[in-house]
């Protein structure tokens, strides 16, 4: 499996590199009130809107840090293109299937969006599927209502 591994908290994630449009540097962001914590506004990106979402804000309930390595990757989902913050998005790496294993995620309904983890020699890296966190984060349903509004209104 090809991901691209990126990092939030003291942790490393990958996400499936075909869900991968960009890796950008975090440009300004536009608020937008009275949505879900996690949803840090719109930022341009390669010419369209796209909603920000902060990733450790997602997991950890923390906002991430914003500095230098601050990283925005850009993914698409059945919904609609977002963009994830994190702290670092460091190397495309090919997981070896024999090394992968779900028995530990199932039992955790809270994070269906962990679709395996990578049990590597020096690190363990958990599989984020970008299509079951937007599914599942409470209130995609209205950022997408309001992304399609926009796209129809330009």
């Amino acid at each position: 499996m090809q991901t691209v591994i990126v990092r939030t908290g003291n942790e490393e994630y990958a996400l499936p590199v075909e869900s991968v449009i960009s890796i950008e540097k975090l440009e300004y962001v536009t608020p937008i009130p009275h949505l879900p914590s996690y949803l840090l506004g719109l930022m341009k990106s390669r010419g369209e809107l796209v909603p920000i979402l902060d990733l450790s804000q997602i997991l950890y309930h923390q906002a991430t840090p914003r500095d230098i390595e601050t990283h925005v990757v850009v993914v698409k989902t059945n919904q609609l293109e977002v963009g994830l913050l994190v702290l670092d998005a460091r190397e495309i790496l090919e997981l070896p299937e024999d090394r992968l294993t779900s028995t530990a995620l199932k039992a955790y309904s809270k994070t269906p969006y962990f679709v395996t983890v990578a049990n590597l020699d020096d690190r363990i890296v958990t599989v984020i599927d970008p299509n079951s966190m937007a599914d599942s984060l409470h209130g995609m349903d209205e950022i997408s209502s309001y992304m399609k509004e926009q796209h129809q209104s330009n």
